[in-house]
């Protein structure tokens, strides 16, 4: 599966990395790992300049972060983060490069989980922003690159969560790709 998007969306680049989290941020993760879940797709969708940003419940306010979610079990990758981004965004995406992949070990004292995330650019195609998902999204709102590496970023590192500060790493480093892939377009 992951061959076939690598060979559709292009090879992405694929870091390693180790974070630390709390008992109640290894519980989030332990509960997000039904039918054996350990990876999420995160997707950079962009409308000319601007992409989206979710905020969850859980999240302090001022917290924005990228839209993530699993596939389901037996669901077509593809499907499955088109699906997730209608659900979260209330958007509709044509996925254009597959940007990044992390493979993170989480580690609460003796305990750890393997995971890996899947990153992508995308553009909306379709839609309103609106999310579908209202329990799992609290909001959705556009903002700059400027915005996510500036105040945005700033609010997501503020309160010291060991999966919010792994997700300011995901973003510095898609937001990177995505920078050098706009300095070399023609």
């Amino acid at each position: 599966m992951i061959q076939e998007m690598e060979e559709k969306f292009g090879r992405p680049e694929v870091l390693r990395l180790t974070q630390e989290i709390t008992p109640e941020e290894m519980a989030l993760v332990r509960s997000s790992q039904k039918h054996g879940r350990a990876h999420d797709i995160t997707l950079f969708i962009f409308r000319g300049e601007k992409l989206v940003l979710i905020r969850k419940p859980i999240h302090p306010p001022g917290v924005f972060r990228a839209p993530s979610g699993g596939l389901n079990p037996g669901e077509p990758f593809e499907e499955g983060a088109k699906r997730e981004a209608r659900e979260e965004t209330g958007l509709e995406i044509e996925i254009e490069r597959y940007l990044l992949r992390i493979q993170v070990r989480f580690i609460c004292g003796e305990e750890d989980i393997e995971w890996s995330s899947h990153v992508f650019s995308a553009k909306a195609v379709g839609g309103e922003l609106a999310p579908e998902d209202t329990r799992e999204i609290l909001a959705a709102r556009w903002a700059t690159l400027e915005e996510l590496q500036g105040p945005i970023r700033e609010a997501v590192l503020a309160p010291g969560w060991g999966l919010l500060d792994y997700r300011v790493t995901l973003t510095d480093r898609a937001v990177a790709l995505l920078q050098k892939e706009q300095s070399c377009a023609p």
